[in-house]
C-alpha cells in the first residue's frame, strides 16, 4: 500500500479529476458568485487533492491521518456547496450528477485509506 509518491495514490488522483469537474461546473455560475460560492466551491475542490499530497508528505502516519481528515472535510463542504448550487438555482441537478458520484467513491477510499492508516503497524511509513 506504501505509495512512493502522493501521485500515486488512487486517492488523488480521483480528487485531482474532481477538482477539474468543479472548476467546469463553476464556469457557467452568474457573475456575481464568481468571487462567492464558485470561488468557495473552487477552494474546497483543490483543498482535498492539496490535503493528501501535504499528508502524504509528511512521512508519518499520524500526520497523513490527520491531512485525509481534513481532505474528507473539504469533500463534504464541496457537497454541501453542490446541494446549495443546485437549491439557488445556480446549476440543474444533471450537471453535477457526476461530480456527485466523485463524492460519494472519494468518501468511501478517503475512509478506506484512513482506516488503514490508523491501524497499528510495525513498520514507518
Amino acid at each position: 500500500m506504501k505509495a512512493k509518491h502522493f501521485r500515486d495514490l488512487q486517492v488523488w488522483q480521483h480528487s485531482m479529476s474532481l477538482a477539474r469537474s468543479v472548476y467546469g461546473i463553476t464556469q457557467g455560475y452568474p457573475q456575481s458568485e464568481v468571487f462567492g460560492l464558485a470561488q468557495q466551491m473552487r477552494r474546497a475542490a483543490v483543498s482535498i487533492p492539496s490535503n493528501i499530497a501535504e499528508g502524504h508528505g509528511r512521512l508519518s502516519d499520524k500526520s497523513f491521518a490527520l491531512f485525509l481528515s481534513q481532505a474528507r472535510g473539504s469533500l463534504n463542504e464541496l457537497e454541501t456547496q453542490l446541494e446549495l448550487s443546485i437549491q439557488l438555482g445556480f446549476i440543474e441537478a444533471a450537471q453535477c450528477v457526476s461530480a456527485i458520484q466523485k463524492i460519494d467513491e472519494l468518501a468511501r477510499m478517503l475512509n478506506a485509506l484512513l482506516t488503514t492508516v490508523r491501524r497499528p503497524s510495525t513498520q514507518s511509513r
